[in-house]
């Protein structure tokens, strides 16, 4: 390896101005030099080796994954233990789903085994371990249920209200539901509000099959019998161990300090629900009668969709309501479901892996990165092509650190488990150092590290600037930088990240807002955490399922393992930059300028509602947070000789946007300005609590959360202000 001194800058004779560092020079000495290390063959080795086996979460070949990453975090010379916590996880014992028409015939038994043709197109090689469990959805309890069933598109919020507006009622009934639009858990959330008796999600071809194009092994999207499973736990209630919200399900935690098992309702289903192909999906589907449903709500499936039931007639306006009038009834042919799920649900051990390089000045200053290692089976694009390329980034750290470098701050890695199940791993970390993490600067996630060649990211506002500069030192494979790439990709494609709703009011390259459904949850939204999410995407059809596995990868992901490296180097970048900038990078320019934009928006929501609000005071704060985020960044331009006040001032200005009391029914979502949405899961809703509030309707309950608001953004405002 070269020296630092004998390593020229990549872009150019003269340091580039970047903020955050009064020279930038060495800096960039330091990234050309950790850039050389992060190795494509060795990811492709890292990725072959992780997902050699399934390794659902608490199992024993989760355990082998946790030993390896280990391995290589003590290689690099991080400080490195393997931690582990009891949660409560459900496995799935013995599942059956059945269904018959009107004359008892049946129409369908399974699930079916995942399968591909093995003598067409490579087949795969994976698919036949007798360790792959049956596909289920966490979370979901035991239950042996017969009822008619009635089809409800994807199962949003709006889906149900169409349904109670034609005069169709799911209770006691089986809802069968789509993938997409919401979390699957939202999805469960409804329906049991509304009285189902349960649910099944199916993947329709429209949505990532062969409507989308080839099916693996051919092409990169789901073949017939591919299952995508996953967690229902209500995440926008709370994540982690649904036992211990708020406290570390840490292995001596007493009993006394869990919830019973029999008071779990509050983020935990209470009906069956589990997942389907649409191969079983489409018997039950065809043999639906009841009215034509909405015509939007039709998928790929060569037949047309019926809702399972009559409702009373009442026509649907516009579009989605075409064919789906009292004139299009056909005769209801009830089709009827046996669910019949046995789980084991019961505490069962998990491994976080927590490596750390101490840092040399701030050292309680942490800069915090990771990526969940379990997987619902294999794994390759989720998680563990980020796995893959965070132990490249860990490899470029450790070869910095043979060499002499020593960060500032501390930098923290994390191997998370059970992600899946409900962000457990992470989740019970950060609870477990709340303390410690008041002080964190940064988490820096990555979970669908490389699904494809298109970067794509996500930020609190503070952070997007940050995350485009990074990107344009690292070199793109396909010429550029990975930013250029970037903006180039944008310009001619829609945003593809369905869990991130994008602001691109400051006019440059797009970056999602942060909401849920990975680990960077518990550090922005309950502990105030400045957060970023990375990955770099393509057509990816198999998410979730036993074909998300090595041979795919290799296939239609990255066969040269070039995205890889790419996503180790800015991961990696971002890590170095949070750890050894003169000043906290945080750009409150921005974030001011998006909080007015988003109470101007939930002004014209309410009133649109026809809610009568006062916004007065919490227009005057944002105005005065945005004021004092302009004149903040004039201070960071120029700092003073010590900036440790001014950066411990940037810091507590995020930490005061939370709410101590949280959100209205999910008081663990602390943050005044981000938070997953009740009913999206997913995607986030911003100043959550003003908007659900609004869209409820529910005038009190909107202007007690424009008064918590406003507080806040009055407390950050006045830390901005007094800082110098």
């Amino acid at each position: 390896m070269l020296p630092l001194a004998a390593l020229t800058l990549a872009q150019s004779p003269t340091s580039p101005q970047v903020f955050g560092y009064r020279d930038f020079a060495p800096q960039a000495k330091l990234d050309n030099a950790f850039m050389a290390i992060p190795d494509a063959t060795l990811a492709g080795q890292h990725l072959k080796t992780l997902t050699s086996a399934p390794h659902w979460a608490s199992s024993p070949e989760d355990y082998t994954t946790a030993v390896y990453v280990a391995d290589k975090f003590k290689a690099a010379g991080l400080e490195t233990e393997i931690v582990p916590y009891k949660v409560l996880l459900n496995k799935p014992i013995k599942i059956v789903i059945e269904a018959f028409d009107a004359d008892g015939k049946k129409l369908m038994s399974g699930p079916t085994a995942e399968h591909v043709d093995p003598n067409k197109f490579g087949g795969d090689p994976f698919q036949d371990d007798p360790r792959i469990l049956p596909a289920f959805n966490g979370s979901s309890p035991s239950g042996d249920v017969t009822a008619e069933v009635v089809y409800a598109n994807y199962g949003t919020l709006a889906d149900f209200q169409q349904l109670a507006k034609l005069g169709i009622s799911v209770k006691g009934k089986i809802v069968i539901v789509r993938y997409g639009e919401n979390f699957r858990g939202i999805k469960t959330y409804i329906a049991q509000q509304y009285g189902a008796a349960g649910v099944l999600i199916y993947s329709d071809p429209a949505d990532d099959g062969y409507f989308r194009g080839d099916m693996y092994p051919k092409g990169p999207y789901r073949p017939e019998t591919g299952v995508q499973r996953g967690s229902i736990q209500f995440l926008p209630i709370y994540p982690g161990d649904p036992t211990t919200p708020g406290v570390a399900s840490t292995l001596d935690l007493p009993a006394s300090k869990r919830i019973p098992l029999d008071k779990l309702q509050n983020n935990q289903a209470t009906i069956p629900t589990n997942p389907l192909s649409y191969h079983d999906a489409a018997p039950i589907l065809k043999a639906l009668g009841g009215s034509e449903s909405p015509r939007d709500w039709q998928g790929a499936l060569p037949f047309t969709y019926h809702l399972g039931a009559i409702g009373n007639g009442a026509a649907v306006t516009g579009a989605a309501g075409a064919g789906a009038g009292s004139g299009n009834h056909t005769p209801a042919n009830k089709v009827t479901v046996h669910m019949h799920l046995e789980q084991d649900i019961a505490l069962r051990t998990i491994w976080d892996v927590i490596g750390k390089i101490p840092g040399t000045d701030n050292s309680e200053d942490w800069v915090v990165a990771g990526n969940h290692r379990d997987a619902w089976v294999y794994g390759a694009v989720d998680p563990n092509s980020g796995t893959a390329a965070m132990l490249e980034t860990v490899h470029g750290l450790g070869a910095l650190l043979k060499q002499g470098w020593k960060p500032q701050r501390t930098i923290v890695i994390g191997s998370w488990d059970a992600e899946e199940e409900g962000l457990i791993g992470s989740t019970e970390w950060a609870e477990q150092h709340e303390k410690v993490l008041a002080h964190a600067v940064a988490y820096f996630n990555t979970d669908v590290g490389v699904a494809g060649p298109n970067f794509d990211a996500a930020a609190v506002p503070s952070l997007k600037q940050f995350v485009r500069e990074v990107t344009k030192e690292v070199p793109s494979p396909k010429g550029g930088t990975v930013y250029d790439q970037w903006k180039a990709d944008q310009a001619t494609a829609p945003t593809r990240r369905s869990h991130k709703s994008v602001d691109a009011s400051d006019g440059d390259v797009r970056i999602g807002t942060l909401g849920s459904g990975s680990d960077y949850t518990p550090f922005i939204q309950h502990l105030g955490v400045p957060s970023t999410d990375i990955g770099s995407e393509g057509p990816y059809g198999v998410y979730h399922s036993v074909f998300d596995n090595y041979n795919w990868f290799i296939k239609f992901a990255d066969p040269t393992f070039v995205y890889e490296q790419q996503q180790a180097r800015v991961f990696g970048l971002e890590i170095l930059h949070m750890a050894d900038a003169d000043v906290l990078p945080y750009d409150y320019q921005l974030y001011g300028k998006e909080i007015v934009g988003y109470l101007e928006a939930a002004q014209k929501l309410a009133t649109t509602k026809n809610l009568t609000l006062d916004f007065a005071a919490a227009q005057t704060a944002a105005n005065r947070f945005a004021a004092a985020g302009t004149a903040i960044r004039a201070v960071q331009s120029a700092p003073p000789a010590n900036p440790t006040a001014l950066n411990q001032a940037l810091r507590n200005a995020e930490e005061a946007l939370l709410n101590p009391a949280g959100l209205p029914k999910r008081s663990w979502f602390r943050h005044t300005i981000y938070a997953p949405g009740e009913f999206t899961g997913y995607a986030a809703v911003v100043i959550p609590g003003v908007n659900e509030g609004i869209d409820a309707p529910d005038a009190n309950r909107a202007q007690t959360q424009l008064v918590a608001l406003t507080e806040a953004l009055n407390r950050a405002a006045a830390i901005l202000e007094a800082a110098k």
